[in-house]
């Protein structure tokens, strides 16, 4: 067993990533406090092909020095935006994305029991840290997925979370 090149990967150009039809699941990234976290959201949004990143709140947004050192070229590769988050969820909802906040609540789903609807896209909502996802994106979300866990803590680390959702 041999390790293959970076050649044999055969990995796509940027621009030719851009073109490229993507995953219909855009990631919203609400007051994420932790720049790394941003960059390894990006870096997985990018392995997935996904939509569309939206950095909302107090996330910090590209070209911050610790995205780009998780997002490994990513930040270049990915489509994204900034805005305000009540604006950008009523917006995707308007598209038609299914709002799906990551987040324990007394009405999530487990993950795994999970059936995405054929042909609906999909916003998955990542909140801070440490209070979560807000009140007020919760009130917009159509549903709430819980990544289950069975540990002594209480949560995972957010960047863990997304790569697992994703």
């Amino acid at each position: 067993m041999r390790k293959l090149s970076l050649k044999e990967l055969g990995r796509v150009d940027v621009d030719t990533f851009r073109q490229q039809s993507k995953t219909p699941i855009v990631l919203v990234l609400d007051n994420i406090r932790s720049a790394m976290n941003v960059g390894s959201a990006f870096r997985t949004a990018d392995a997935f092909a996904l939509e569309k990143i939206y950095l909302c709140g107090i996330t910090a947004t590209p070209p911050h020095r610790e995205i780009l050192k998780t997002a490994i070229g990513a930040t270049d590769s990915m489509d994204w935006e900034s805005g305000e988050l009540i604006p950008v969820l009523r917006k995707l909802k308007k598209d038609g994305y299914l709002l799906a906040a990551v987040e324990q609540t007394d009405a999530s789903i487990a993950l795994q029991d999970f059936a995405p609807p054929s042909g609906q896209p999909i916003a998955f909502i990542f909140g801070n840290e440490v209070k979560g996802v807000s009140d007020e994106a919760l009130d917009l979300a159509d549903i709430a997925l819980e990544v289950p866990q069975f540990g002594t803590k209480h949560s995972l680390n957010i960047s863990v979370c997304l790569g697992i959702v994703v």
